[in-house]
């Protein structure tokens, strides 16, 4: 029995002994297999393929009115409506009384003065009798002139300088300035369109008091657009130089042309880019609305062959490519974009370029591209 007992249990060792090694091995042929696995990292590239390409330069812009004020008044009184509803959306045409004062104190006012130059004169007739007798009924007609709803009549022309020297020393000449000067002023009690538009912002209901300066609405003309759009001072030469765009609508299509009408020479230090405004018209009956946003697009024909990268392939002017498993870095010349894409410079057929950033390289780590 002892016998027996020691061979069944140099046999379970031998066994247990054989499955452990081929455990322990196929550990090791295990970990070889991960560590191989982790040592290859698989990277999105785009293989090289310069052209001769029509760029299509894009940026953006917003249609703002090219002709916009802002209503007040240089009076004061209570703010009336004109002969049109004041709200903002609302169209109006040139030369309607948009807004208005209450004028009747100085309508009030001013008929008193006229009243009171009516007086000078009249105490003045019986010396213009005896001295310009021939004068008399010039300033009877221009007192009949003297009414209250009409516009002040012009001032009779004098004979002689001593009858100007007459009527300045009863203070009638003082008294008629003052009196047109007031007229003028009564003007400044309604505000007439300018032109043909439309009421964007309205700031005082009528029935508020109006004070000098103070805003009252604000309208745009009618069809008289501009575009201020945003240019990196890499593309300014360019854009200046084909100066026509065309301008589509957020989702791509064609809505109107315009051409540069004035170019910013003020750069925006946090884009780098200054402020170029064009005009624009629509085509095909579209229609454009004040504050509507666009694209606005350049064709320039490449003189070089280039390269079209997304925007996240490149930084600071450099890009990376796949060598032998490894990454290195190439630079390159941007010479066009669009929002999403730029064009560029420097690299040879064939390269595999990586589309994507990596942060850290490393250089223990094998880089294979997948094509996209």
């Amino acid at each position: 029995m002892k016998k027996s007992q020691i061979v069944l249990a140099l046999i379970f060792l031998i066994l247990t002994g054989t499955i452990y090694l081929a455990l322990i091995n196929n550990k090791k042929d295990y970990s070889k297999t991960i560590k191989n696995e982790q040592s290859i990292l698989y990277v999105p590239v785009r293989k090289v393929k310069n052209e001769l390409k029509e760029m299509k330069l894009i940026s953006y812009g917003q249609i703002t009115a090219n002709t916009e004020i802002i209503v007040s008044f240089e009076v004061q009184g209570k703010l009336e409506k004109g002969f049109t509803k004041m709200k903002p959306g609302t169209k109006f045409k040139k030369g309607q009384v948009l807004f208005k004062v209450n004028s009747k104190e100085a309508f009030y006012s001013l008929s008193a003065r006229k009243s009171s130059l009516s007086n000078l004169i009249l105490n003045s007739l019986p010396d213009i009798e005896l001295d310009y007798p021939s004068e008399r009924s010039k300033w009877i007609q221009f007192i009949d002139g003297l009414v209250p709803s009409k516009m002040m009549p012009e001032l009779p022309k004098f004979k002689n300088n001593k009858e100007r020297l007459f009527m300045t020393s009863r203070n009638i000449i003082s008294e008629y300035y003052n009196l047109k000067s007031q007229e003028a002023r009564m003007e400044k009690y309604l505000f007439i369109a300018p032109f043909s538009g439309t009421i964007t912002d309205l700031y005082a209901e009528p029935g508020a008091i109006a004070n000098p300066g103070a805003q009252i609405a604000k309208i745009a003309k009618t069809g008289d657009f501009e575009v201020k759009v945003p240019i990196s001072i890499n593309d300014l030469e360019t854009f200046k130089n084909i100066k026509n765009a065309e301008f589509q609508n957020p989702s791509g299509k064609t809505i109107a042309k315009g051409q540069i009408i004035r170019v910013s020479n003020v750069i925006n230090q946090s884009t780098q880019s200054t402020d170029v405004y064009y005009s624009i018209r629509a085509i095909n009956s579209e229609k454009l609305y004040n504050g509507m946003f666009v694209n606005v697009s350049i064709n320039k024909k490449s003189t070089k062959e280039t390269m079209t990268l997304p925007r996240n392939a490149v930084k600071n002017n450099e890009v990376r490519i796949i060598q032998e498993n490894v990454l290195k870095p190439i630079n390159i010349v941007i010479v066009g974009s669009k929002p999403d894409s730029v064009f560029v410079t420097g690299l040879k057929n064939n390269q595999l370029v990586l589309l994507e950033q990596v942060e850290k390289v490393n250089n223990k780590i094998k880089y294979k591209g997948i094509t996209r």
